[in-house]
């Protein structure tokens, strides 16, 4: 199964595909979509949306992870991320590709046992269950593999708690 986790941003959105193959998870692309704080708004949807459909295109996968929003101060920030969520959303609907939302709790949890983790902490935990040789950067890059993981591990828990039948 290649899943692609998304944290989403506005001006940075993190990405990462990896691949389970039996227990392991394996590194296949991560990075960040860009886009300028002084281009307007639609502009910048548009820039990410055309990215994230590139990408599924390019490296197809079979479901999507997204970090679930919350904002304790910043509301107009929050709809302008919830709008480059929603055009991530979009790109995977029209591809017919499944959705898997988390709450950065549970992304915690599935990733460093521990719903309390400190991002530190969560970083070293994707390098080390990924193999890789540093901490992916920018901070928004190893959120979205930790968000990847995350569902690559549900996914899984569901599978066997369906009896091995996808349901």
């Amino acid at each position: 199964m290649r899943v692609l986790g998304i944290d989403p941003g506005i001006a940075t959105v993190g990405f990462g595909f990896i691949d389970q193959i039996g227990h392991r998870l394996v590194p296949v692309q991560y990075g960040c979509i860009r886009t300028r704080a002084d281009a307007p708004a639609e502009e910048r949807l548009r820039i990410i949306y055309d990215s994230v459909c590139s990408l599924m295109d390019k490296y197809r996968p079979d479901a999507v992870a997204v970090e679930i929003l919350y904002f304790k101060k910043n509301v107009t920030n929050a709809f302008t991320v919830g709008q480059a969520r929603g055009v991530m959303l979009l790109a995977a609907a029209q591809r017919g590709i499944p959705v898997g939302e988390y709450t950065p709790m549970q992304v915690k949890q599935a990733v460093a046992g521990y719903g309390g983790a400190e991002k530190k902490q969560m970083q070293e935990m994707v390098r080390m269950l990924l193999k890789l040789p540093v901490v992916p950067e920018p901070d928004d890059v190893a959120d979205a593999l930790a968000v990847a993981v995350c569902h690559a591990h549900t996914a899984s828990l569901m599978f066997r708690l369906n009896g091995g039948t996808a349901r």
